[in-house]
């Protein structure tokens, strides 16, 4: 399958109107991929007037209609999961067989919004005038803006773009600058899928400046964005000035609770997939794990000897961790670690980069573990987003439960114990927008992604996600002889 390097604008693929590029780089060695556009405010009104003009048309479309494109290109993602998969461990670091899941994903992301053509449903409200009857409709938004972030580059487009389009809005997608290429295939398959020009659009180039220019447009009915903080704060100023929805996931620090009756060899297991999936690279990734003093020591000694174990190597050997997914991220997560140790962490596993001579070239991290970490460090307060692992000892479960809600972010928890009584103190205590019990990610398409505080507003996923992409009309109808 051909790796497309231009956007995808109208329904044709052209390259920055300034004629600049921007280069992409493997972060397993560092060596450029390729280059793509480096596009500027231009290129993003452009692709904003295209899908403004193709609004009318697609949202007048029949709902199941519109699904058929989705289920179209759900299809042609499993007949290409390979070379799909091989461009995100190229761009991203991730180990092939947890891109080729990610490819998967984004499969099963389409078919699930794909379902709701048929569900999408009004009401019918009491009138207080005689014959008279109240409808509420609900009709696509509009254009909606995409803002997509490098850990998953591409399921992530496809659990914003699916329900969106069968909704009935128009899109124009920003990967992100690190990992555009599999969101270009992306736009490849939508175009052999048949997707009407202008419908969806893909616009690459620096987010200060192609993002800016996507969400200050008033074209721009709804920006959808994962990202950072930062990047959540910068999208509500500027959409602020006109007034534009917005729905943000913006991270998390996740607490990983392990309480005195839990499976002790279980949650080590948990702790560790869950932490290190993708390097650590992962909004839902338990941040904190705390831990019931009375296995503190056992659980460390456990998990020490399981980091030790974890494969760090090129994606293409499909290790359990390929690299960062670039040198500032690196250097962020080291620095991190490096920090922690000043404020009194103790170092067990790790923090270094990787040592092993052919991966000098590439942004490879050590697995990592700090203990004696607590509350009140910058670890145990920042989101890392990196392959460390943090213990923080606690006496009982009260004393867990405010650990883990003594925090800025509110996106996902995680609860090991074996006691209802513990689950369910725990789901009605605990201040998160996603609780996990004896368990760990990834979240359920069918289910509702959201988070509290700093994490975000909004959310994807499920019938909550689906009705973002809608908003209602109320219709009064009364018939002329009453009037």
């Amino acid at each position: 399958m051909k790796v497309q390097t231009k956007n995808f604008i109208n329904g044709r693929w052209q390259s920055a109107l300034n004629g600049d590029d921007m280069a992409v780089e493997n972060p397993s060695d560092g060596t450029i991929i390729t280059a793509v556009p480096a596009s500027t405010q231009a290129d993003a009104d452009a692709a904003l007037t295209a899908a403004q003009s193709a609004f009318p048309a697609w949202s007048k479309r029949p709902a199941p209609e519109r699904a058929q494109i989705l289920s179209r290109v759900a299809e042609l993602l499993r007949e290409r999961v390979k070379p799909i998969a091989a461009v995100i461990s190229m761009e991203q670091g991730k180990p092939i067989g947890q891109a080729s899941g990610e490819v998967l994903g984004a499969a099963h992301q389409l078919d699930y919004h794909a379902q709701w053509a048929r569900r999408i449903e009004g009401e019918t409200v009491i009138s207080d005038n005689p014959g008279e009857h109240i409808m509420i409709a609900r009709v696509a938004v509009g254009v909606v803006c995409a803002l997509i972030p490098w850990n998953f580059p591409l399921s992530l487009i496809c659990r914003k773009v699916g329900p969106a389009l069968v909704a009935g809005n128009t899109v124009v997608v920003k990967p992100h600058e690190i990992t555009p290429l599999c969101g270009l295939m992306l736009a490849a398959l939508f175009e052999e899928a048949g997707t009407p020009a202008g419908v969806i659009n893909f616009v690459t180039g620096n987010g200060l400046e192609v993002g800016q220019a996507l969400v200050e447009n008033p074209i721009t009915q709804l920006v959808t964005l994962t990202g950072s903080v930062r990047a959540g704060r910068q999208v509500m100023q500027t959409a602020a000035q006109n007034i534009t929805q917005v729905s943000l996931e913006l991270g998390g620090k996740a607490p990983f609770i392990v309480c005195s009756d839990a499976d002790l060899d279980k949650a080590v297991e948990l702790a560790v997939f869950s932490r290190f999936r993708n390097c650590g690279q992962v909004c839902t990734s338990n941040e904190r794990t705390l831990v019931h003093s009375s296995m503190y020591q056992e659980f460390s000694e456990k998990l020490a000897e399981k980091l030790k174990m974890l494969v760090v190597d090129t994606p293409d050997k499909d290790p359990d961790m390929g690299p960062k997914v670039s040198l500032p991220e690196l250097e962020k997560v080291l620095s991190m670690v490096t920090q922690a140790q000043a404020e009194g962490a103790e170092l067990v596993v790790g923090g270094l980069r990787s040592q092993a001579d052919h991966l000098q070239q590439g942004h490879f991290m050590q697995p990592t573990l700090l203990t004696n970490v607590t509350p009140s460090m910058t670890i145990a307060k920042e989101e890392v987003f990196g392959p460390v692992i943090s213990l923080i000892e606690y006496s009982d479960f009260d004393e867990a439960i405010a650990i883990a809600n003594d925090s800025d972010y509110g996106l996902t928890a995680y609860l090991m114990t074996d006691s209802y009584s513990n689950v369910m103190k725990g789901i009605n205590e605990i201040s998160s927008g996603e609780i996990f019990v004896n368990r760990v990610g990834p979240e359920a398409v069918q289910g509702y992604h959201t988070g509290y505080r700093l994490s975000g507003i909004g959310g994807d996923d499920g019938k909550h996600g689906f009705e973002a992409f809608m908003k209602k009309k109320t219709i009064y109808l009364s018939a002329p002889y009453l009037n």
